[in-house]
């Protein structure tokens, strides 16, 4: 019979694991943008914002570049080359 401190064991090993091997969606190159750089994006797919969380632009592709304009709070603005050739936000993160 498993006790409540074996299932609380198992449990708070179970979320160390999960912490140390962080998220799986994430290439391991992956890195956060420079303001002033131009940057090449990483994930296979990116969306352009109006702001952040707002309305969907666009998309960039692996390997279109957005230059980095400025950085806030887990988002990028800059200008999205390729298809969209015009300024908006992305997800910081996606970038080689």
């Amino acid at each position: 019979m498993v006790t409540r401190r074996a299932l609380a064991a198992l449990g708070t090993t179970a979320a160390a694991l999960t912490l140390a091997a962080g998220p799986t969606a994430t290439p391991a190159h992956a890195a956060n943008g420079t303001p002033g750089e131009r940057e090449t994006v990483c994930a296979d797919s990116l969306f352009v914002r109006t702001e952040p969380l707002g309305a969907w632009m666009g998309t960039l592709y692996r390997p279109q570049t957005f230059l980095v304009e400025r950085v806030s709070g887990g988002w990028a603005y800059g200008f999205a080359y390729g298809d969209i050739n015009r300024h908006g936000w992305v997800q910081d993160g996606w970038f080689c």
